[in-house]
C-alpha cells in the first residue's frame, strides 16, 4: 500500500495520478482547482514541504514522504485572517484563481513574514488572474502577513450595506477558502463524463465517423453524432448557424467543431475514446481572413443557410453583416479641415482567458432535463437547450454554479448543450468538460478587425468630420458578431462633439475560430484605432493630446456624433480634468513619456433591442432573497442587489440572501453583457425594495411578510440604428474615460491614472477592482496578447498568450467621478468594459513619443515587451 500525506493525514493510493486529480476526484478537495493542466496558470497551487506547487504536474509516485498542504489544511486562524483580510481588500472578484493565490502568500508569509509589494508580486508573478488586475490581492496578502505579524484580533466586518459604501463582496469568503461551487466542483452520484471529439482541419468535408473502435474500450457507455440529437441540430443565440455536431457529408467550419460525444465512467477513459473515434476527411483549404472570403469566388462557408429572427438566410459572398453610421457631410467637412490624421490599422483576434474552462452537468429531472452551468445568461441556454433537445421549455431546467470568469467569452453555449445531450440520452448525470486548450480553440474571440480611419480639424483642432471603413473577422459562426461591429461603427466617432461621420463596416464568416463578445464589444478595437488619429491630429494642430481632447470633448447638452445628445450626467470633461496635472507633469519630465487616450462607452443593449433587467425579492424564513438571472461572472452584481436592498428598506447585510440564477425562480434578466446589469438589474432591485420599504413603513416585519414576493422590472426602450430621429437615443447612458500609460526610458509602463465617470459609485472597492482589472487587460492587448493561427488553427497555449502576470502591472492611479440623474440605479453607470478600451491607443502614444515610430498593428511591435524581430 502506498501513501500520501495531505493536510496532516496519511491516504491510500493504488493508481498513480496526478495529485490534483487526485485531492479533486479522490478527496474532494475542490479549493485546488483545474485551469489548464499544463502547470500555466497557477489555479492548483499547493505547498508541498514549505514550497509552492503546481498540484497539475506532480504524480503521486514522486510525493512520498513529503507533506503537502491546501487550504482545508489550514488552521482555523489562518482560514480566519486570510478570508478576512481578502474580503475587506476586494480581493475577490470572480473567484477561481484566489484558492491559489493565497497559498502563495501564506508560503510567502511563512517564509518572509513582513513582505513589501514587490515580494508579494514576486510570490504570485506565477499565479494568474484575469479580473483583478492584482492590486487588490496583493493588498490582501499584504494585510494578512501584518495581522499575522502583530498577532491581531480579526475585527467584525460592520457594514451597511448602503450605496457609496466600501462593501465586501457577498461570496467573498466562500471564494477566499475554496468552498464556493463552480460546476466543475458538482458530483452526482453515477455521474458520467462527456467529451467532444474536434475536427482535425478548420474546413475540411467529413466522410466517415467510425465509432466501434471507442464503443469497445472499457467504461464507455455511448458515443454519439449528428443523427442522436433529437431536436433542432443548430444553436446560436441570434443566428442559428452552429451546429451541435458535424454530420457526414458535411463540412467542418472551424477547428472547435464536433463530430461525436463520448461518455464513460471516468475522464481518463472518456478521453482514451475520443482518440479512439476514427475520422476520414477530405481536407479543403480554409479561408483564413476576410479578404479571402469577400472574394465572389470564395467557397460560401455558409451556403447551405441558416435561420436569424425566425428568417432563412443564405448569405453572399461570407458577409454576416454590413452597418452604416452617417451623419451630416463627412466627405465636405474632410476636403475642408485643415488638417488630416488616417490609416488602416491591424488588431489582432484575442483569447479571453478567463480562469475557469467551460464545464456544465447535465442532470436527468423526471422526463426533462436540469443543467448546471457557468455561463453568461441562463435564459439563453434555455431556450436553445430547449430547441437542441426537443423539448418544451417547462421540461428543462437551468441553474447557474459560481462562474470563474466570462469577460463575454461565455455568452455562447459551449459545453451545456452537450451535456443536456447526454444526461437527456443516458438517463444519468453526465458531467462534459473542456481542456484548456480545448476552451482556446472553441469558444469566440475578439475580433480581428482591419480598420482604415480618417479624421479632420481646423487650425484650432477642433474636429470637423470622420470616414471609417471596418472589416471585421467573424470567424466560423455570428455568434455576437453582428452586434460588435455596430457598436465598433457606433463609437468610433469617440466621445467627441462634432456631426460629420461616414462610417461603413462588414463582418465577414471565415474558417478561422468565432468572434464574439469580449470586454469592449468592438469599442476596444475601434479606440485603438481613433484615440491615435487624434493625438496624430493635435501633434499637427500644436497642442497637446490632453487639449485636443479637452477642445472636442462632448459636454452636457452637446451632441454626440451618433446624433445622441450627451445628458447632464455627462462627465467626459471632468475625466480630462481628473488627469491634468499628472499628464502635464510627465508630458514635461525628461525621462517619461505620457501617452493619452479617452473613450464613451454604452451601458445596455440599446438601439433599439428590447432591455429588460428584473429582479424579485421573495421573504423565505425571515430572510429577503433576492433573485435574478443576471450572470454574476466577477463583477459583483449580486453585491449590488444586496446594496440596493440595503439602501432601499433600511435592512442589513445579515437580512439579505443573495441568490444564484435558476430559471425555476428567478426572473430573466437578460445575458451578462454590455455594462449592463447594474443599470438595468439594479434598478429592477432598487424597485422591488421601495415596494418591501412600504410594507416595513407600516409596521409589518419580515417574519409577519413571510412568503410575499415583490417584483422588480425596469425597461428602457432606445432608438433603432437609422433612426429618422434628428437626436435618437441609442442607450440609455454613456460612460466617460481618461486614462494615461506612463513609460520609463527604457519603455516599460510605470504607471497608469484612470478616470472615470461611472454616473454613481454603488460599491467603490468593486468599481476599482473593475478598473485595475480592465487596466491590466489594456496592457495585454496593447503589448504582449498575440493570437496567431494557422490554416485557422491557433498556435498558442495559455501560457504563451502573453498574458500580464502581477510583477508586470505597474500602480494603477484610480479616479472615480460621480455625475448623474439618480432617477435610474442611484445613477450608477456600467464600468465593466470600458476599462480595457484606452490601454492599447494610450500605449501607442507614448511609444510614438519616445521613438518617433507611428504604429498600426497591435499588439505593438519593437517595444521592451515585444522586440523587433528582424
Amino acid at each position: 500500500m502506498k501513501f500520501v500525506h495531505i493536510n496532516g493525514q496519511d491516504y491510500s493510493w493504488e493508481i498513480d495520478m496526478f495529485l490534483m486529480d487526485f485531492l479533486r476526484e479522490e478527496l474532494n478537495i475542490t479549493s485546488v482547482k483545474n485551469g489548464c493542466k499544463e502547470g500555466a496558470c497557477g489555479t492548483c497551487t499547493v505547498i508541498i514541504d514549505g514550497k509552492m506547487a503546481r498540484a497539475c504536474i506532480q504524480k503521486l509516485s514522486r510525493l512520498e514522504g513529503k507533506k503537502i498542504l491546501t487550504i482545508e489544511g489550514f488552521t482555523e486562524r489562518e482560514r480566519a485572517v486570510f478570508t478576512y483580510a481578502f474580503a475587506v481588500s476586494g480581493a475577490v472578484q470572480c473567484g477561481f484563481c484566489i484558492p491559489g493565490m493565497v497559498i502563495s502568500g501564506k508560503c510567502l508569509i511563512d517564509q518572509n513574514p513582513s513582505p513589501t509589494r514587490e515580494d508579494v508580486k514576486q510570490s504570485i508573478r506565477t499565479n494568474i488572474c484575469r479580473c483583478t488586475g492584482y492590486k487588490k490581492i496583493e493588498d490582501g496578502i499584504l494585510l494578512a502577513a501584518k495581522m499575522f505579524l502583530d498577532y491581531s484580533e480579526i475585527p467584525d466586518i460592520i457594514q451597511t450595506g448602503k450605496v457609496g459604501e466600501r462593501t465586501c463582496r457577498v461570496d467573498a469568503v466562500p471564494k477566499t477558502l475554496g468552498t464556493a461551487k463552480y460546476t466543475d466542483d458538482y458530483r452526482f452520484e453515477g455521474m458520467l463524463y462527456g467529451k467532444n471529439v474536434f475536427s482535425k482541419y478548420a474546413r475540411a468535408k467529413i466522410v466517415k465517423i467510425d465509432i466501434e473502435k471507442a464503443l469497445s474500450l472499457p467504461g464507455i457507455v455511448a458515443v454519439y453524432t449528428a443523427k442522436d440529437i433529437p431536436g433542432k441540430r443548430y444553436i446560436g443565440h441570434l443566428a442559428q448557424d452552429w451546429p451541435g455536431m458535424i454530420d457526414i457529408g458535411e463540412e467542418t467550419k472551424c477547428c472547435g467543431d464536433t463530430l461525436a460525444m463520448v461518455v464513460a465512467n471516468t475522464k481518463e477513459q472518456a478521453i482514451a475514446a475520443v482518440k479512439a473515434v476514427e475520422v476520414e476527411y477530405e481536407e479543403l483549404t480554409p479561408i483564413c481572413s476576410p479578404e479571402e472570403a469577400a472574394k465572389p469566388d470564395a467557397p460560401q462557408i455558409h451556403g447551405e443557410g441558416f435561420m436569424q429572427f425566425g428568417k432563412f438566410i443564405i448569405p453572399e459572398h461570407n458577409l454576416l453583416d454590413h452597418e452604416e453610421v452617417k451623419r451630416g457631410d463627412a466627405k465636405t467637412a474632410l476636403e475642408n479641415a485643415k488638417y488630416i490624421a488616417e490609416g488602416t490599422f491591424s488588431l489582432p483576434p484575442t483569447e479571453h482567458a478567463f480562469m475557469e474552462p467551460e464545464t456544465a452537468v447535465g442532470v436527468p429531472d423526471g422526463d426533462g432535463i436540469l443543467v448546471i452551468t457557468g455561463g453568461q445568461g441562463i435564459y439563453d441556454e434555455y431556450h436553445e437547450i430547449s430547441n437542441y433537445l426537443g423539448l418544451p421549455m417547462e421540461k428543462v431546467r437551468i441553474q447557474s454554479a459560481v462562474v470563474g470568469g466570462g469577460f463575454g467569452g461565455k455568452e455562447d453555449m459551449s459545453v451545456q448543450h452537450q451535456a443536456a445531450l447526454c444526461a437527456y440520452l443516458t438517463k444519468r448525470p453526465v458531467k462534459v468538460f473542456f481542456s484548456r486548450q480545448e476552451s482556446i480553440h472553441y469558444h469566440p474571440k475578439r475580433h480581428a478587425m482591419e480598420i482604415y480611419c480618417k479624421i479632420g480639424c481646423d487650425e484650432n483642432g477642433i474636429l470637423q468630420g470622420m470616414m471609417a471603413r471596418l472589416i471585421s473577422d467573424t470567424g466560423a459562426y455570428a455568434s455576437l458578431g453582428g452586434p460588435v461591429l455596430q457598436r465598433a461603427c457606433t463609437h468610433i466617432g469617440g466621445p467627441y462633439n462634432y456631426q460629420n461621420i461616414d462610417v461603413e463596416g462588414n463582418a465577414y464568416y471565415t474558417n478561422n475560430p468565432p468572434g464574439g463578445a469580449f470586454r469592449g464589444f468592438g469599442v476596444t478595437q475601434s479606440c485603438a484605432v481613433v484615440e491615435c488619429l487624434m493625438n496624430q491630429l493635435a501633434e499637427q494642430a500644436g497642442i497637446s493630446g490632453w487639449e485636443i481632447r479637452y477642445r472636442n470633448g462632448i459636454k452636457p447638452g452637446q451632441c454626440l456624433p451618433n446624433g445622441q445628445i450627451a445628458d447632464n450626467g455627462t462627465a467626459m470633461m471632468e475625466t480630462l480634468n481628473a488627469v491634468k496635472e499628472e499628464f502635464e507633469y510627465y508630458e514635461a519630465h525628461p525621462d517619461y513619456y505620457v501617452g493619452i487616450a479617452s473613450a464613451m462607452k454604452n451601458a445596455g443593449v440599446g438601439v433599439g433591442v428590447p432591455d429588460i433587467g428584473r429582479c424579485n425579492l421573495k421573504i423565505i424564513d425571515g430572510k429577503v432573497h433576492t433573485r435574478s438571472s443576471a450572470g454574476a461572472i466577477g463583477q459583483g452584481v449580486q453585491t449590488v442587489f444586496m446594496q440596493m436592498v440595503c439602501e432601499c428598506s433600511g435592512l442589513t447585510p445579515e437580512d439579505i440572501v443573495v441568490e444564484h440564477p435558476d430559471t425555476r425562480y428567478t426572473p430573466d434578466s437578460g445575458t451578462t453583457t454590455a455594462s449592463r446589469q447594474t443599470v438595468f438589474a439594479g434598478e429592477a432591485a432598487r424597485r422591488a425594495a421601495l415596494k418591501l420599504k412600504m410594507d416595513l413603513d407600516k409596521g409589518y416585519t419580515l417574519t409577519n411578510l413571510e412568503g410575499k414576493e415583490y417584483i422588480g422590472e425596469f425597461e428602457f426602450k432606445t432608438d433603432p440604428i437609422g433612426s429618422a430621429k434628428t437626436n435618437p437615443v441609442s442607450h440609455v447612458a454613456y460612460g466617460y474615460a481618461t486614462q494615461l500609460f506612463i513609460l520609463d526610458k527604457e519603455g516599460k509602463v510605470v504607471k497608469v491614472v484612470a478616470a472615470h465617470d461611472v454616473g454613481r459609485v454603488i460599491n467603490p472597492l468593486a468599481a476599482e477592482g473593475q478598473v485595475e482589472g480592465g487596466v491590466a487587460m489594456g496592457l495585454g492587448y496593447a503589448l504582449t496578447e498575440n493570437f496567431p493561427l494557422k490554416d485557422g488553427i491557433p498556435q498558442v497555449k495559455l501560457g504563451t498568450l502573453g498574458l500580464f502576470k502581477a510583477n508586470q502591472v505597474p500602480p494603477i492611479e484610480v479616479h472615480l467621478l460621480e455625475k448623474n440623474n439618480p432617477d435610474i440605479a442611484f445613477g450608477a453607470k456600467g464600468v465593466g468594459e470600458i476599462v480595457c478600451v484606452m490601454g492599447a491607443p494610450a500605449c501607442q502614444n507614448a511609444y510614438y513619443k519616445k521613438d518617433g515610430v507611428f504604429r498600426y498593428k497591435y499588439p505593438l511591435e519593437n517595444t521592451y515587451y515585444r522586440k523587433s524581430k528582424a
